[in-house]
């Protein structure tokens, strides 16, 4: 058995640990998104863009509860990482246990209430006819298994607070690798269609589940026995965390949601193409995402000790490495858009907007990158307040006038230009936020140690 050290961030090189950690969450978080990517692109074979548009619906709806789950694994890393960092390793424990039994609450009332409302949220998003009956049956099979995901999520977040990233990457690179196993044997093997995908969706989280209690059970002895009383006492500051951070996190969902809308008017061809880019977006991007979430437990532990000069450390490296890590992916893009319009045979508009993606909108994607790391900055440093603000006001002021605008003016591919514009924006503005946030609590840290001081000498 592997006991996990108090402070695992709180020596060595920030930026190693940036890399480290990034990278390897990179390789989990993207076997997640691997997932709906492969499945679209399965159910793209079938030849019907009525089904790729169905299952893009059904994704874009699916989204919001992973985008929740993944708000909840940051508080969790949080809250653990915090709890290490000072040395507690027992409450570490105690917290980690609680966030499991809540977060297994939490993701059942998420599906329950996404799949009583999932009708009226397919209508909203502009789905029809065969289209809308397909995704919407689609999600009454895959809904139900959010639970798994939530649990596996928060695993996944208690490995990452420990130090252990390698462990992290493994719960959902372990689903990934299932998927693309049963994926094609159940949609073409077994015949059933989109069904097929979303079973394979329903398995892959139940591995994630299986193997981050492997990690952080049986390994690292990090999760405690759970005691009602407890997760009641815990629910305080978890909550404090999770709800800013579930609130941040599925802003970007429903700026999806918005813009599958603004799309939908101009036919099942500029669905299809907005479903591959968003599916391509989390794949090609895996960095951004998992960097979110990988920098949190080095922001917590640092914090913890109060260390704040590595504290602003890890925001400096963190913007660095999402800014060559989105350059790198753009650019792999830009040199694959063929085979990308061909793998997922891909014709007209469908193509013609998912060129432009890989040509000119994925270089706005470094400004969505410098949110994602002030966000983080935030929900680690006491203010997710902030990140939440933030997001929402990028998902809302940055997104809404500026693809509403932009369709009326050069149809889907202005509806596009338009969101990457908003994303400039507040990637800019949340940077400088984040700055301000550790100058206020080094500053206040120096105002205490000074008065500790002149009591002291008096």
């Amino acid at each position: 058995m592997t006991r996990s050290g108090p402070g695992t961030f709180t020596t060595g090189s920030i930026m190693r640990h940036v890399a480290v950690m990034s990278l390897t969450g990179t390789i989990g978080l993207i076997a997640i998104f691997v997932v709906d990517l492969l499945s679209l692109l399965y159910v793209s074979w079938l030849g019907d863009v009525n089904l790729t548009a169905a299952v893009g619906y059904a994704t874009t709806v699916l989204f919001l509860a992973t985008s929740a789950n993944i708000g909840f694994m940051i508080a969790v890393g949080a809250v653990v990482s915090r709890a290490l960092g000072a040395r507690e390793r027992e409450r570490a424990r105690r917290l980690a246990a609680s966030s499991l039994v809540m977060s297994a609450i939490l993701s059942a009332v998420v599906a329950a209430a996404m799949m009583a409302s999932a009708d009226a949220t397919l209508d909203l998003l502009g789905a029809t006819g065969e289209t809308k009956t397909v995704a919407h049956r689609f999600l009454m099979i895959s809904l139900p298994s959010n639970v798994f995901m939530g649990l596996g999520m928060a695993l996944a977040g208690i490995l990452r607070a420990a130090g252990d990233a390698k462990r992290g990457m493994y719960v959902t690179l372990a689903g990934g690798i299932a998927t693309a196993v049963i994926d094609p044997l159940l949609i073409f093997g077994a015949g059933l269609g989109t069904d097929g995908a979303a079973w394979a969706t329903v398995f892959s989280r139940l591995v994630f589940t299986g193997v981050g209690a492997w990690g952080a059970i049986r390994v690292h002895d990090l999760v405690a026995r759970p005691v009602a009383l407890h997760v009641v006492e815990d629910a305080s500051p978890l909550l404090a965390v999770a709800v800013p951070a579930v609130l941040t996190n599925i802003a970007t969902p429903v700026a999806n949601g918005f813009m599958t809308a603004v799309i939908a008017p101009y036919g099942d061809d500029a669905v299809a193409a907005n479903a591959i880019i968003t599916r391509l977006v989390p794949v090609a991007f895996g960095a951004l995402f998992a960097l979110s979430g990988a920098v949190g437990p080095i922001f917590g532990q640092n914090l913890g000790a109060k260390l704040f000069p590595r504290v602003r450390a890890t925001l400096n490296c963190g913007l660095m490495f999402s800014a060559g890590t989105i350059v790198l992916a753009w650019l792999g893009l830009w040199a694959a858009q063929d085979a990308i319009v061909t793998a997922f045979k891909a014709q007209g508009e469908t193509a013609e907007l998912v060129r432009f993606f890989c040509t000119i909108l994925a270089g706005t994607w470094a400004f969505h990158g410098a949110l994602f790391v002030a966000n983080s900055a935030f929900n680690n440093l006491g203010a997710p307040i902030m990140a939440t603000a933030f997001n929402w006001g990028k998902a809302t002021l940055g997104t809404i006038p500026f693809a509403w605008y932009g369709a009326r003016t050069a149809g889907a591919e202005g509806a596009l230009m338009g969101q990457g514009v908003g994303a400039i924006l507040f990637g800019i503005i949340g940077v400088w936020g984040a700055y301000r946030v550790i100058l206020r609590l080094s500053e206040a840290e120096h105002r205490k140690a000074a008065v500790a001081g002149a009591g002291e000498t008096a």
